[in-house]
């Protein structure tokens, strides 16, 4: 079991009984066009100059419009992506949401999280997954049917080769014996189970530092936080496992317009939107990432107004910013 009792980014974004914000990229509003990814760097140092504790980035390889999905990632490869960011910016944390590892081996997963680790230290939030996207599969010829062992043999493999010295690993991806990672992480990686993974609750509640689980409206998500809760309790007792979640949002103009259900969110006004988020906390959701992608007002509009008069309801934990 790892410990983040002195890991900055984790200390900062997580704490029981408490949410803070972060921003999914690309922050843009491109409905199912092709994001044109501009201002990027900008725009993020803004979210982080204002509070914001987290960027997160999306693992895509292939443009498909078969998958139904209007957002095809931010474009530009995530752990390259993440690095340049990270460069631009100090402080604010940047999430994988999340690296699919059956499409990425281990060991080379591995090597990029320690090497960023090293480089901006405290900074990175693994979530790793299964994957769904069948035309990044078949583009790998990797079978789309394996990715449930893949994703458990890949997991295993990775947090042996980051965290034991000189492991001694025998899985049909790979063997290492008589040899060690390098560099090895200054500090652990925070590492989180997005949705099911193709496993079940029981196997993700003893194995990562936390879940990563798709939008539902309050109600609903505290059901499935209640139930996942329980079960690292009863494999894991007294230990905190944050919960993470993003949304999708359309920030009207209006403050006091009403909530209007919207894919994987909500449009609706900041006065309804603090309503709102103080439900997702009391339910459970330890940090929820705000995608902007349906956006109708500018996005830097978007980013000052959350900025300014919803942040200090749910501020950094640390940095005299609590």
């Amino acid at each position: 079991m790892r410990i983040f009792e002195r890991h900055y980014g984790y200390q900062r974004m997580f704490k029981e009984g408490k949410m803070t914000l972060g921003l999914h990229l690309p922050l843009e509003a491109f409905e199912r066009n092709q994001p044109t990814m501009e201002r990027q760097v900008e725009l993020v140092q803004a979210a982080e100059n204002h509070g914001f504790t987290g960027i997160w980035l999306r693992d895509v390889l292939l443009q498909d419009p078969a998958f139904g999905d209007p957002a095809t990632g931010q474009i530009y490869d995530m752990m390259i992506y993440l690095t340049y960011l990270a460069t631009q910016t100090k402080k604010i944390a940047f999430g994988t949401s999340s690296i699919v590892l059956p499409l990425r081996h281990p060991l080379r997963v591995a090597k990029e999280a320690a090497t960023i680790e090293n480089l901006f230290p405290q900074r990175l939030m693994m979530g790793i997954s299964s994957g769904d996207r069948r035309a990044d599969f078949s583009g790998l010829g990797v079978p789309h049917e394996k990715s449930a062992e893949l994703f458990k043999e890949g997991y295993e493999f990775l947090q042996k080769v980051i965290e034991e010295h000189f492991p001694k690993i025998h899985f049909p991806i790979g063997t290492i014996d008589g040899a060690n990672l390098v560099p090895k992480p200054t500090a652990p990686i925070p590492t989180f189970i997005t949705g099911f993974s193709k496993q079940t609750m029981d196997w993700f509640a003893q194995n990562g530092d936390g879940w990563i689980y798709y939008p539902q409206d309050p109600y609903s998500q505290a059901q499935a936080i209640q139930q996942w809760r329980d079960l690292v309790q009863q494999y894991q007792p007294g230990v905190f496992k944050p919960f993470i979640q993003p949304l999708h949002l359309d920030l009207a103009e209006n403050p006091n317009e009403s909530a209007t259900p919207i894919r994987l969110g909500y449009r609706v006004g900041r006065n309804i939107l603090l309503e709102l988020l103080a439900l997702y906390q009391d339910v459970g959701v330890n940090h929820l990432f705000f995608a902007l992608f349906p956006s109708k007002r500018p996005i830097d509009d978007v980013i000052q107004e959350l900025g300014q008069e919803v942040l200090r309801y749910f501020p950094a934990h640390i940095d005299g910013e609590e």
